[in-house]
């Protein structure tokens, strides 16, 4: 377990951070920068369960996927080595392409039901509604980011379209919070004057 005795350290001061194997690198780092990224994600999904705190299996799922992204971030602070995964004889943790497929059946099942779209959604609606798209986003530049470190750096395989699959499914979340009929659909050219 991990055991945090105090959170000021003064380390990065210097505008360096730790990596979970000890190295140090500079704040802006790709790799900094996608761990910051899935951290803003999951304090998205932090306010987002502000409003599902009354629908037990949507905030149990989101929990889950809360504890998920920490697995990512451990994952993304651990780098991959040409030694393997192992670290002193204890195996680092990696994301797996289970809570992918996890993922995908959930965003199945909160599918079931809606109206097909015929128009592109604005993000808005009810308020749960409005979270989703808000953390859908930042899952989307969360997994962008990871994309950019993917070509410079070795990653596990699964880390990319597990982001993809969280941003599909906070899509459908809210719809799934705007059934039956509160969608905002975009209307194209609406509001230009002829």
């Amino acid at each position: 377990m991990v055991r945090i005795d105090r959170v000021t350290t003064r380390g990065g001061d210097g505008g360096e951070t730790s990596l979970g194997d000890g190295t140090r690198l500079p704040k802006d780092a790709a790799r900094i920068v996608v761990i910051g990224a899935v951290d803003e994600a999951n304090a998205a999904l932090g306010v987002l369960r502000l409003h599902t705190q009354a629908m037990a299996e949507i905030d149990a799922m989101l929990g889950r996927i809360q504890n998920d992204l920490f697995d990512l971030g451990a994952d993304l602070a651990t780098p991959e080595t040409p030694e393997g995964d192992r670290t002193g004889g204890k195996a680092r943790l990696r994301l797996t392409a289970s809570q992918v497929a996890r993922l995908e059946a959930e965003i199945a099942a909160l599918n079931t039901g809606l109206a097909p779209l015929r128009s592109f959604v604005l993000p808005g609606g009810t308020a749960a509604a409005a979270y989703a798209h808000l953390a859908r986003t930042i899952a989307r530049r969360a997994e962008r980011d990871t994309v950019h470190l993917a070509a410079i750096e070795p990653l596990n395989p699964a880390l990319i379209p597990y982001l993809n699959r969280l941003s599909d499914l906070l899509f459908v979340l809210s719809r799934r919070f705007n059934a039956p009929d509160r969608d905002v659909l975009w209307q194209p050219g609406a509001t230009r004057e002829v």
